[in-house]
């Protein structure tokens, strides 16, 4: 016994080791997201959103999530939100997966995938559209100021090889949260919708995010599959009449020169002009004042010597006629 004790003291030892490095694994093991979804949110735009897990352990790290998309095109993506928007073709289907990481790149492990789906819509094959094309015209909009533009926009495409005779085909646009079916088409010999117009759209010109296109159908004989395709502004950019620099700076001058115009006859009916610029008194001249100094000393001078003479010759009449007398 004296014997065996120290090997049943190491071996408790070790046991307890072994159990302390095991909750230290389980407080630092990062647990996957729960309650995973994909919901579609408007055509060609779905919404991810996920929860983080209630029993992950208090760790002394910052949490992320790491988005992998899986179809239709493979995307890698990191976050520390709990939900995503993603614009994306859905004709193919969608899935998801989603998974914990420590989101300051410590050396820890990342949680386990949890994964989500969107199964592809039901359609016969070879129903679809094919050769969808569409193009935007920018002109310039004269009636409405506060939007300068006006954008149309024009998409054409083929029957799929497979559709029946019957099919007949719809078109939709979304672009930001605007979402527009067309209202009119240009059908083939056959009777089918093979073009589609929209004279005025609320595109933005010059607007960043994609334009989403969808197109479904219906027929008697088989389900039509839809089909989705997204667009670069950019790359369909068809503009006809954007006005130029110089246009707005005629325009811009125009309207200075008539607020100019507006506000004269106001200060001249107001009497305001003269109080808000009063005339500058002109300056004196000393030549002509000293002529008009000159002038002035001349005539009074002459008026004395008048009243002079006339002073000293009327004793002297008074004097021959004393004499005569």
């Amino acid at each position: 016994v004296i014997i065996m004790a120290p090997a049943l003291l190491i071996l408790l030892g070790a046991t307890v080791i072994l159990r302390a490095d095991s909750l230290s694994d389980k407080k630092s093991l990062l647990l996957p997201p729960t309650n995973f979804t994909i919901k579609v949110t408007g055509l060609s735009q779905v919404l991810l959103r996920w929860e983080s897990n209630p029993d992950q352990e208090p760790v002394n790290i910052e949490l992320g999530y790491h988005v992998r998309i899986n179809v239709p095109q493979e995307e890698d993506y990191e976050t520390r939100n709990t939900e995503s928007k993603r614009v994306t073709v859905l004709h193919k289907g969608f899935s998801a997966s989603v998974q914990t990481v420590p989101w300051n790149g410590q050396p820890l492990p990342p949680s386990r995938w949890v994964s989500a789906e969107l199964k592809a819509p039901p359609g016969s094959p070879g129903t679809s559209v094919v050769n969808l094309t569409c193009t935007t015209n920018t002109t310039v909009n004269n009636h409405t100021p506060l939007w300068p533009y006006q954008v149309s926009l024009h998409c054409s495409w083929l029957a799929g090889k497979d559709a029946p005779e019957d099919t007949q085909y719809f078109l939709y646009y979304r672009y930001g949260s605007w979402t527009e079916e067309c209202q009119e088409y240009r059908r083939d010999t056959l009777n089918r919708n093979t073009a589609c117009w929209f004279p005025k759209t609320f595109i933005s010109s010059r607007g960043s995010e994609a334009l989403a296109v969808h197109a479904n159908g219906s027929s008697k004989h088989a389900p039509i599959k839809p089909f989705d395709q997204l667009f670069a502004l950019h790359a369909i950019g068809s503009d006809d009449q954007k006005p130029s620099t110089e246009w707005f700076l005629i325009v811009l001058m125009a309207a200075i020169c008539f607020i100019l115009l507006i506000f004269s006859f106001i200060c001249k009916i107001g009497h305001l002009w003269t109080r808000l610029f009063p005339p500058v008194p002109a300056p004196k001249s000393s030549i002509q004042d000293f002529f008009v100094i000159v002038s002035s000393e001349k005539t009074v001078s002459t008026e004395t010597e008048i009243e002079v003479i006339s002073y000293v010759e009327d004793p002297g009449f008074e004097t021959l006629e004393d004499s005569v007398f």
